[in-house]
């Protein structure tokens, strides 16, 4: 997969309550220019269109590096993270459901931006619980650089500042519950989707006009270096642009909001393949990057953390 050029991440020197933004490039944490100098990501978003010109005429090379820099997830935190689910017809048929013809209004959740947000190179902890089958989602994330409701299809790349990874973790063997009051409430999507540690986002966000078509656009993950998914957000039920109309229909998206657009076959789920102590995911998506997580059991079980 491409690495694009630069993108902006968050960084810090050993205190993430000191973490700001910065550049990288190469493989490389670089300071940020002085326009955006000593400034949370939150903050740059909340200013996007005012510093756009400034990150257009970037030039990476001319920023000095920051020694004993650590990345930190882009974002700390999202004010949302709101997830399409069943978005990729070939994912759909590996979970057995026919494949849809016309219009499908898109299905959305949430996941708990400060408890399942973790950022590169962080662990994905597994919950103490015997039966647990945690399975990985490989997804292209939109994050919003305007606030706005109600947006028209074709101006809704408009709101979009720039482009990040999200892998959705997810319980399997908590989305079903014998024990609901009744059938309609048979699915349980907090539990299986807002787990701490649930959201690896990052490594950074590339800014839109540096991504290409991002309906068109290469993704995989691999655990343990063995490709699961790879394929291409080509295969969408709901096109990227339809799903931010759908999203600010239905809540107000506001900078530094993240949406992510679902994920493609290969999950673990249909073939009883799960995540286990001691794996490395690393999901990628092209001209956006690489995102690297290991995984852990959890050590502290106290009630008070």
């Amino acid at each position: 997969m491409r690495e694009p050029p630069w993108m902006l991440v968050t960084h810090h020197q050993g205190d993430v309550s000191k973490a700001e933004v910065g550049v990288r490039a190469g493989g490389e944490i670089r300071r940020a220019p002085d326009e955006l100098a000593g400034r949370t990501m939150l903050e740059v978003l909340g200013e996007w269109d005012e510093l756009a010109p400034t990150l257009r005429a970037l030039d990476p090379d001319r920023l000095d590096p920051v020694p004993g820099a650590v990345l930190a997830a882009p974002l700390l935190y999202p004010r949302k993270v709101l997830c399409a689910g069943a978005n990729y017809y070939a994912h759909l048929a590996e979970m057995g459901v026919a494949r849809l013809d016309g219009d499908v209004a898109p299905y959305f959740f949430f996941k708990p931006p400060t408890t399942s947000v973790v950022g590169p190179d962080d662990a994905i902890v597994l919950p103490d619980r015997a039966g647990r089958k945690i399975d990985w989602e490989v997804e292209l994330a939109a994050v919003i650089g305007r606030r706005c409701a109600d947006v028209p299809v074709e101006r809704a790349y408009e709101v979009v500042a720039g482009w990040t990874i999200v892998n959705d973790i997810s319980s399997r063997d908590l989305l079903e519950r014998a024990d609901a009051v009744a059938p309609p409430f048979g699915h349980d999507w907090v539990l299986a989707k807002a787990g701490d540690t649930f959201c690896p986002l990052g490594p950074g966000i590339v800014p839109s006009w540096m991504v290409g078509d991002p309906q068109a656009t290469a993704l995989r993950l691999s655990v343990n270096g063995v490709v699961k998914q790879d394929s291409s957000t080509t295969d969408m039920v709901t096109p990227i642009d339809r799903l931010i109309a759908a999203a600010s229909r239905a809540v107000t998206l506001e900078p530094g909001d993240v949406i992510a657009t679902g994920t493609p076959a290969g999950v673990g789920f249909p073939r009883g393949d799960f995540l286990a102590p001691g794996d490395e995911t690393v999901a990628e998506v092209d001209g956006v990057g690489a995102l690297r997580n290991h995984v852990t059991e959890r050590e502290d079980v106290s009630w008070a953390r």
